[in-house]
């Protein structure tokens, strides 16, 4: 994942923490125009620490997106990476499950990664070069009770990744998703949390029984090691490699 690093104009969303967080550090570190995205207002001081743009944005609302797409093109000129990774969770039995937070997590972790990748595509076809990557989950490719509607999300990302790879190909732009397992970010403490209520746990039980109960290395992800693969999969190097779902789960899916 090493060697000489082309400039690119990036669109990064989730960005005021976690891997977010981490993507933005990393492409200004590797000289890459960002323009960071998040709901929350904290997000730009994270931003210009990292030397890069904010524009704060609810992607649940379309016009949002389209205008954090526009805002980035205005800065820069073009969008040559988009990062789909903004989230929220949200743990309750399918019975019990609020229908506002369906539609919430649906909007922003489906909805908004389709709308910002086609308000991107114009400038990435008209260059002949694009770079999408989504952040998925292991939770892409397996299941878990109590998170209905993040699992049916990031499942219907691995579609749309998958479409985006055989639409994009003749014009030189790439979709990838990456499946993380548990990384240390603020979702996942608030995960915790509410796994811990919802199974009458303790947190230490949840993070050892549940969260690395089926993982082969015993431990958390670090969210610098997810900016990493997202680096490869958005560089020059990997103009091969689209249509892929990159498993960094600890194991997990290897049973």
């Amino acid at each position: 994942m090493s060697g000489i690093v082309t400039p690119r104009v990036a669109l990064v969303t989730g960005t005021s923490s976690g891997i977010g967080e981490a993507v933005v550090r990393h492409f200004c570190s590797l000289g890459h125009q960002v323009l960071a995205v998040d709901f929350n207002p904290a997000g730009q001081e994270v931003a210009e620490q990292a030397g890069a743009a904010f524009f704060q944005a609810d992607l649940t609302d379309g016009e949002a997106c389209k205008a954090a797409v526009s805002e980035a093109v205005k800065r820069f000129g073009r969008v040559d990476i988009l990062v789909n990774n903004a989230g929220i969770q949200h743990v309750s039995p399918i019975e019990a499950f609020p229908e506002a937070k369906w539609r919430q997590i649906i909007d922003l972790m489906l909805t908004a990664p389709f709308l910002l990748t086609q308000a991107a595509w114009p400038s990435m076809r008209e260059n002949g070069w694009g770079r999408i990557v989504n952040i998925a989950s292991v939770h892409a490719q397996v299941a878990s009770p109590g998170k209905s509607a993040y699992i049916s999300a990031k499942h219907g990302m691995i579609g749309l990744t998958k479409t985006a790879a055989l639409e994009g190909g003749a014009q030189g732009i790439t979709a990838n998703a990456i499946c993380p397992a548990y990384v240390k970010t603020p979702l996942v403490d608030n995960q915790i949390a509410d796994q811990a209520r919802l199974h009458g746990m303790q947190e230490q039980e949840v993070i050892e029984q549940i969260m690395l109960k089926n993982a082969a290395v015993k431990r958390l992800i670090e969210p610098a090691e997810v900016a990493e693969l997202v680096a490869y999969l958005a560089s020059d190097a990997a103009g091969a490699v689209t249509g892929a779902s990159w498993n960094i789960d600890l194991g997990w899916t290897a049973q």
